[in-house]
């Protein structure tokens, strides 16, 4: 009954009149209970897979803006020539057994390339991209991004007929081509191009499972040592100084543990999906310091698959550190018989709305995973694979009281 209370009060439903019942069996709790020292979730959960259907099918009982975007109400600046994160709209469905996920609708074709001029934190947000990135994860049995899966959603009956909320009713309208379009936080004061439009009601989305509460499961979000500059012109100081990683070490938590092998897990994961967004990672708190980093909001993943940004690999280069399973994982994708893009494309048939990634995107993950390899290869004749390859495999397995409980 307490964990009954607490997912009533954090989901806004205290209002109802009749009790909605919290069945143990339920998708959304057995993967927050499945939440370990180690990932997300176990290898091969069951559990994983009912969610992802279950997310594709289970009807909306609410809609609404996202925390951050509602942080931006009323602080919309339309002359920005960044803009807020509001533009890339996304909305928080909610689903029967108190299910929850981020939805992000269709920005950008399957085919079309981020612009060559375009900077890194002005580029569209891709739903394809969020779906694509789950499916890499859990090949690289990292495990650290949230189950998503892409659908199609109906606008008008599964979110404007469902959400309370006054500001985000008032913003859907009706296209010149009869379509039923929304879009984000300035309504009419900011230009309709960022609005997103159904055919004439169905619009293509991806959705990500969320994660336990914060009174749950408190977490920290925690600046990348290796943030890129948000400006035009500046330069941070690791894309200036190749000893930067010199710097980094002395610096607690990276001094000592899993910290520093994780950003490098995190960088290598980034690179294969030219990911430039990475300013911040989150943990669980309740892991300590050498817990898991959360690899969230990859849909500024695969923008452009005829270029490899290498900058995205400087903890890599520069530090000459990587835990042996990842490597060892990463040298399996890359023989014939396991390649990485045929991995990925097998995987990724499993969404329903597949194909997620174009062959060039594909074909791509090929070519940076060689690309990673050779920067190990460089590391281990500069240092030597002991110093290089830190021996991570012999971890002892999680205890049962080190998983996430719900009732804490």
């Amino acid at each position: 009954s307490r964990r009954h209370k607490l997912y009533r009060e954090e989901l806004n439903l205290t209002s109802l009149a009749v009790p909605l019942p919290l069945r143990p069996e339920a998708s959304w709790l057995q993967f927050h209970l499945g939440i370990s020292r180690d990932g997300l979730y176990p290898r091969s959960s069951p559990v994983v897979n009912r969610l992802l259907r279950d997310m594709q099918e289970f009807p909306t009982v609410s809609a609404d803006y996202s925390q951050d975007e509602k942080a931006l109400l009323g602080a919309c600046d339309c002359s920005q020539i960044v803009k807020p994160s509001g533009v890339h709209l996304k909305l928080v469905l909610r689903f029967q057994d108190f299910g929850k996920a981020m939805f992000k609708p269709m920005r950008q074709k399957r085919d079309e390339e981020t612009p060559e001029d375009f900077f890194y934190f002005i580029d569209f947000q891709r739903h394809n991209a969020e779906i694509a990135a789950f499916h890499l994860d859990r090949i690289l049995d990292f495990r650290r991004v949230p189950p998503t899966v892409g659908r199609l959603i109906n606008v008008t009956k599964e979110i404007l007929e469902v959400t309370k909320n006054e500001v985000l009713q008032s913003v859907f309208f009706v296209s010149p081509a009869s379509n039923v379009c929304f879009f984000a936080k300035c309504p009419y004061m900011c230009k309709t191009e960022y609005a997103v439009c159904g055919n004439p009601h169905l619009l293509e989305g991806s959705l990500s499972a969320f994660l336990p509460s914060l009174n749950l499961a408190p977490r920290l979000s925690i600046p990348n040592p290796w943030i890129r500059s948000y400006s035009f012109d500046g330069k941070e100081e690791w894309e200036v100084n190749p000893l930067y990683c010199n710097t980094v070490r002395e610096i607690y938590p990276y001094s000592n543990g899993n910290r520093l092998l994780n950003i490098v897990d995190m960088a290598i994961f980034d690179f294969l999906i030219g990911n430039m967004d990475r300013h911040h990672y989150e943990m669980f708190t309740k892991f300590g310091d050498d817990g898991f980093l959360l690899h969230l909001d990859n849909a500024r993943g695969f923008g452009r698959h005829s270029h490899d940004e290498t900058s995205i690999l400087a903890p890599l280069s520069q530090c000459c550190i990587i835990k042996r399973t990842t490597l060892l994982r990463l040298q399996l994708l890359a023989e014939p018989e396991y390649r990485l893009s045929d991995v990925m494309r097998e995987s990724l048939l499993q969404d329903p709305l597949a194909p997620i990634l174009t062959e060039p995107h594909l074909l791509a993950l090929d070519r940076r995973l060689q690309l990673i390899l050779e920067a190990v290869r460089k590391c281990i004749d500069t240092y030597g694979e002991a110093t290089v390859v830190a021996n991570d495999s012999a971890q002892p397995q999680a205890p049962v009281s080190d998983r996430v409980k719900l009732d804490t």
